[in-house]
């Protein structure tokens, strides 16, 4: 199935996306039903909340609702997977050369703001301070139920759904907090899309190849033009493998979304520059479309907007004074 939640005549709703590219309809699910938690039930279950859709909601048309995120992520865990998309932006970000040794070991990630996820149809804000401002096309998983320590095997079986995940970047911002060992953090704080909806997993199946990666065609767009393509089976590790090392000594949640990082040839514009040597395409300006697609999937198009610019940190000086703390008795000190 393809689930969506939208907002319709001023209400939101779940819903059943259903009809070809371009010509899709949703039908509402019943009143009080979440994309999660119909996705999350079993294959009697799901088709019980499905054909009370086909049979109690009307036919709405796609294009007469506004598309929200699928799911309000718990957390957000956005992996780096592809080793072509870190060759590039290594370069292009912190000026070194080559892929992280410490990359081949496991799967990394970064926590992402789950608080910042926007619809498949939003305006994206460029962040405060930002003006090199960049686009990552990722596909996401879903998790559904509870897990820790969980095998890859296992795994699968956590996973209730796949949608596109736009994971924007502010990569001037990014070089310079990520200098300090931490990070990224306002570098990706300001928006993510999720969308258009969540596809369950057996919608496909057909697309898995003999290693077990789901081997879906990325493609990218920027104000019409064609930037990138790639395969997501192009990815190191499986979403399955990415859970697993998620939940290792640690606890995974309904509601968790995993992104598998940017894809490679072209899945952002930082990867370009860092083979380039130089910022072309330019970084994304006001007024610009960014189109995502992914095979089975289908598309998110958002469209760059300009923000007031917001207050900056405090910069401090370097070795500034630091107090005396004296015991009660005055006859002991210590630096803090």
């Amino acid at each position: 199935m393809r689930l969506a939640t939208y907002r319709h005549a001023g209400v939101q709703r779940a819903g059943v996306v259903l009809g070809d590219a371009g010509d899709e309809v949703v039908r509402a699910l019943a009143p009080g039903a979440s994309v999660l938690g119909v996705a999350s039930l079993d294959r009697e279950g799901a088709a019980a909340a499905a054909s009370w859709a086909l049979s109690s909601s009307p036919a709405v048309p796609l294009s007469d609702v506004r598309l929200l995120p699928p799911v309000r992520p718990t957390s957000i865990r956005d992996f780096v997977a592809f080793e072509e998309h870190v060759e590039g932006v290594v370069r292009s970000v912190s000026g070194g050369t080559g892929v992280p040794a410490e990359w081949y070991t496991a799967p990394a990630f970064y926590f992402g703001n789950p608080h910042s996820v926007v619809g498949a149809r939003d305006d994206v804000e460029i962040p405060p301070g930002c003006e090199v401002f960049d686009f990552e096309l990722e596909i996401a998983a879903v998790v559904g139920e509870h897990g820790r320590d969980l095998d890859p095997e296992r795994a699968r079986d956590h996973i209730v759904g796949y949608t596109i995940l736009n994971d924007w970047s502010a990569r001037d911002l990014q070089a310079v907090e990520m200098k300090v060992g931490l990070g990224p953090a306002k570098g990706k704080d300001s928006a993510s899309t999720l969308g258009p909806w969540l596809v369950t997993p057996d919608e496909l199946e057909p697309y898995r190849d003999g290693d077990g990666y789901l081997a879906l065609e990325m493609r990218s767009w920027l104000n019409g033009t064609a930037v990138g393509r790639d395969l997501s089976s192009n990815a190191s590790w499986t979403f399955e493998e990415m859970l697993a090392h998620a939940s290792r000594g640690s606890w995974v949640a309904a509601g968790d979304v995993l992104g598998s990082g940017t894809c490679g040839n072209g899945g952002c514009l930082a990867e370009l520059w860092g083979l380039a040597g130089s910022r072309d395409p330019r970084p994304l300006a006001a007024g610009d479309v960014v189109r995502l697609e992914v095979e089975g999937l289908g598309a998110v198009e958002n469209r760059v907007v300009r923000r007031p610019i917001g207050a900056p940190g405090r910069p401090v000086r370097p070795a500034r004074t630091r107090d005396r703390l004296r015991s009660r008795s005055g006859s002991d000190s210590v630096w803090v």
